[in-house]
């Protein structure tokens, strides 16, 4: 009987632990969104109801708390990335990208800024990801060119100025999905073979891990710990 009630405080303190758990994750998203994710740590315990010695039980880190709070969507990208590489058209692969992470722009308004910082600079597994996820969009940016349907001229950093574009674009109207869609479809026509009129002027020095898709996210400044 002792043994009994032993193993169903345990499976209480369990459950307890990840309802907590779910509860930072959603309070952390909700943060973000509102002040960028450089808000207080204090702040998302405050909104999940719970003391910040639980929140650092859970997410010793901030880099981990937006590891965490945006797994999901960092798990679409790569899946999204992985589908177009396998495409048999690589416009429609290159296409389908674009639109899949600009969705999670305009859902998540914290995904953009948790996306360009939770992978900072280094030899850890993150940065490995990161630099692979690089490489396999320059191999999808040189299909859909041989293929004859992305411009010549296009350059894997105009991806990085397209995103910042749109990620303005959600933080002043973030309401409006028909605004948001419309320029998705506005830059995707742009990309195309054959749109150009004239030649496009030298390729920007901006790129996924630099650039400042957030309020409170200086450009190239490294996650802060704790």
């Amino acid at each position: 009987m002792a043994e009994s009630s032993r193993i169903t405080a345990q499976e209480k303190v369990r459950a307890d632990a990840r309802r907590n758990r779910e509860r930072l994750l959603d309070a952390a998203r909700a943060v973000f969104a509102e002040r960028g994710i450089d808000a207080p740590m204090a702040a998302v315990a405050r909104r999940a109801g719970v003391g910040v010695a639980t929140l650092y039980r859970h997410f010793p880190t901030r880099d981990a708390l937006v590891r965490g709070a945006f797994a999901q969507q960092m798990e679409t990208c790569a899946r999204a990335l992985t589908e177009a590489l396998a495409a048999p058209d690589p416009w429609q692969g290159f296409q389908q990208l674009v639109e899949t992470v600009c969705t999670l722009q305009r859902e998540e308004r914290g995904f953009p800024a948790a996306f360009v910082t939770a992978f900072p600079d280094g030899t850890s597994e993150n940065a490995q990801y990161r630099r692979r996820a690089e490489r396999d969009f320059a191999t999808l940016v040189r299909r859909a060119q041989a293929s004859g349907a992305l411009r010549a001229d296009f350059h894997p950093s105009d991806l990085a100025v397209a995103l910042l574009a749109h990620c303005g674009l959600v933080a002043a109207l973030p309401d409006d999905d028909a605004a948001s869609r419309r320029l998705v479809a506005y830059l995707l026509q742009s990309f195309r073979a054959g749109t150009a009129s004239t030649p496009l002027p030298p390729p920007s020095a901006v790129s996924l891990r630099s650039l400042p898709m957030a309020p409170g996210v200086p450009q190239g400044r490294q996650p802060r710990r704790g």
